[in-house]
């Protein structure tokens, strides 16, 4: 079997997931790491955070793939005396190279809202924000559930099938609605409420609704019910999906990959508590 570099290995990734997809606003790729490094181990994680690093380089890995960006904003310092910074001063002594794909991951076809749309076995399934250089490819998607349910039966299903944290899936909305058809935007989807609503859906599954944004549009008449989850748990399912892309990928290459994916949450949250005369 053939020992790729990065750079290769990276080629291989953004065949699936190419950089152009990503939005203007956002920050994908390389991190740190030499192009010319070779690659036998890669571990997935969601977050790069001490503890997705700290599994990184006990499983002796080239290379810490995440979603969401280490520099979102950019930066001007990578001191070790700051929680960022002392990320990749100990990824670069553990010679493990750091990759992100976001909103690439996001928009392609093998992405985040693809895998949300094919846990809940989605028929005709559409990009809520297609792209106008491919209709195929885009933000979110929406489609057809294999069969109408009340929208606090489809809570229950959602918090089944979506990776557990604290604060589980909240609805907003009747709870006796009949649901047939839904709109998954994983992440923060507060600016699609608008888009979906005119996609004239039964319900939204998304991550991190403010207020008031959800609060407005539960006030339109026809408006689709809301459920919320943690970033984590609309977001996490797409690891598995991208681990099997890269390793199909190095295998037709003639590489073996050996990589891993996290199974850590690491949603801020690990704890929500309600008044006793509440429950």
């Amino acid at each position: 079997m053939a020992t790729l570099s990065l750079d290769e290995v990276l080629a291989l990734f953004e065949s699936a997931y190419p950089q152009h997809l990503a939005e203007g606003w956002d920050a994908v790729g390389l991190i740190c790491g030499d192009p010319s490094a070779p690659i036998e181990r890669i571990h997935f994680a969601l977050d790069p955070v001490a503890a997705t690093v700290d599994e990184a380089l006990a499983s002796d890995a080239d290379l810490l793939i995440t979603h969401h960006p280490l520099f979102l904003r950019g930066t001007s310092s990578v001191a070790a005396n700051h929680p960022k910074g002392s990320l990749i001063h100990r990824l670069i002594k553990g010679d493990c190279a750091l990759y992100n794909a976001h909103t690439n991951a996001d928009s392609a076809a093998e992405g985040t809202a693809v895998v949300l749309a094919e846990l809940l076995k989605l028929t005709d399934v559409k990009p809520v924000d297609p792209r106008s250089d491919d209709p195929t490819l885009g933000l979110g998607r929406f489609g057809t559930l294999p069969a109408p349910m009340k929208a606090r039966e489809l809570g229950q299903l959602l918090a089944d099938l979506l990776p557990a944290t604290a604060r589980g899936v909240a609805l907003g909305g009747d709870p006796e609605r009949q649901v047939a058809s839904i709109a998954v935007c994983p992440g923060a989807g507060d600016s699609y409420l608008a888009r979906v609503r005119g996609l004239s859906v039964d319900a939204m599954l998304t991550s991190d609704l403010r207020h008031h944004p959800a609060s407005e549009a539960l006030e339109f008449n026809g408006g689709p019910v809301l459920f919320e989850t943690a970033h984590y748990a609309s977001e996490s399912p797409w690891l598995t999906r991208a681990a099997e892309v890269l390793a199909r990928a190095s295998r037709e290459a003639g590489a073996q990959l050996d990589i891993t994916v996290s199974t850590l949450s690491t949603d801020p949250w690990n704890a929500i508590y309600t008044r006793k005369d509440a429950r």
